[in-house]
């Protein structure tokens, strides 16, 4: 789901508009399966960054973004 310049708040001057993608990947010399996280600048394709997690660093990852959520006032989600 991209970031659009709508999204972002005023006075956020490094912020960028940004698109996200979650996906699952198993091709790896070991077959074991991962999340992958890639985050791109909107407009510039092919030049984002790509995190291959394991399921103990998406984990941590969930927990600091239900962390973050609760910290702001937000309801968790599912």
């Amino acid at each position: 789901m991209p970031l659009t310049a709508t999204d972002l708040p005023e006075g956020a001057d490094d912020a960028m508009e940004l698109s996200w993608a979650v996906a699952v990947c198993d091709d790896y010399d070991d077959a074991t399966p991962r999340l992958v996280l890639t985050i791109e600048e909107i407009g510039n394709p092919g030049a984002g960054l790509v995190a291959h997690l394991n399921p103990d660093h998406a984990r941590r990852l969930r927990g600091a973004i239900h962390d973050a959520l609760r910290e702001i006032g937000e309801p968790a989600g599912r």
